[in-house]
């Protein structure tokens, strides 16, 4: 397990994206185009980190890389532990660009709520990255609930002509998958 850079780029990768929404949050509803600016200002600059990754890359390895480990929980054997592999790297990169490109594709379909909204993509993206960059059980099941609270609100708030009907069902498939997940895990 390796970390070529000696810097904590999967933890700026996870964490860039949570301190976008601060800002997000001070900024006043009414100044919805700069609410856009910040958040795709954000995520680009995040897609751009996460290209650090191609040529540090080691395609030659199967082992973890850019690994950080960090006890968090020694008493019960929990720690802050993150790395990639060749399949992970690749979703990073995806997740990254898939999340910029949403804040542009959303632009102008979303009309009310617009700083709700990016503070709930913001998240998601927090969610998303944590849960394919974790490995460890607790710290992955904890991604994993961040990334389907703010998108139960995308679902029930700005989904489409059902979408009450749609979040209360990903409520239940989510709730019981969750409940099994850390049953499993335990």
């Amino acid at each position: 397990m390796t970390n070529v850079l000696d810097f904590p780029i999967l933890s700026l990768l996870i964490f860039l994206p949570l301190a976008g929404v601060l800002p997000v949050l001070l900024i006043p509803k009414e100044k919805t185009g700069l609410i856009r600016w910040v958040t795709l200002i954000v995520t680009f600059a995040n897609f751009l980190i996460s290209l650090v990754l191609i040529p540090n890359f080691n395609n030659n390895t199967h082992q973890m890389q850019f690994v950080e480990r960090y006890e968090w929980i020694p008493s019960i054997g929990i720690q802050y532990f993150l790395g990639i592999d060749g399949i992970s790297y690749l979703i990073v990169l995806l997740t990254t660009m898939i999340s910029f490109i949403s804040v542009m594709a959303s632009w102008t379909a979303i009309e009310h709520r617009v700083k709700e909204f990016h503070v709930a993509m913001l998240l998601t993206e927090v969610g998303m990255l944590g849960t394919f960059m974790a490995l460890d059980f607790i710290l992955f099941y904890i991604f994993w609930e961040v990334t389907l609270i703010p998108m139960y609100f995308i679902v029930g708030i700005w989904g489409g002509p059902r979408r009450v009907y749609a979040a209360v069902k990903f409520f239940l498939f989510t709730m019981f998958g969750s409940v099994f997940m850390l049953i499993a895990i335990l």
